[in-house]
């Protein structure tokens, strides 16, 4: 009688957890959107950015402008949260993550490189200990080359 009880309460409150609506991005074409986090209990909220975004990488640019601009009024906050045509974008200090949910796991989709700046995780070469290289030099020079100027 018991287990049958605890089993009863325990599949009530897994019943209500499944009826907890998710927050899902709002899907307009070419809008660009800041996500701010609601007050306790509350959803968040969805600030246009920008209109006429052909792409989610151009999204993450003008977040990418909204989070340094505040950065240099005074602001602390190094990361912030964005919407694109249903997508959720997060910048942080090492890149941009994009994700179906709010509370999802997260992709890559742009890494900084050694100077802060945003670009393709693949087109970042890296040195052994992981830290980004500038510029890579020829492994061997060829002996049949000019020397340079």
């Amino acid at each position: 009688m018991k287990f049958a009880a605890i089993t009863a309460l325990g599949v009530g409150a897994l019943a209500l957890t499944a009826c907890e609506k998710a927050i899902e991005a709002p899907f307009d074409r070419g809008v660009c959107y800041a996500v701010e986090a609601g007050a306790e209990g509350e959803a968040p909220r969805f600030n246009k950015v920008a209109d006429n975004q052909p792409q989610i990488e151009f999204c993450a640019a003008r977040l990418e402008e909204v989070r340094l601009r505040f950065l240099r009024m005074g602001g602390s906050r190094q990361e912030i949260t964005g919407s694109y045509q249903g997508q959720f974008i997060f910048i942080d200090r090492e890149g941009v993550w994009i994700s179906q949910a709010l509370d999802g796991s997260r992709f890559i989709l742009l890494a900084r490189t050694g100077d802060g700046r945003l670009a393709i995780p693949g087109a970042i070469q890296r040195a052994i200990d992981g830290t980004p290289v500038a510029v890579l030099a020829d492994p061997e020079p060829d002996p049949t080359a000019p020397p340079a100027p």
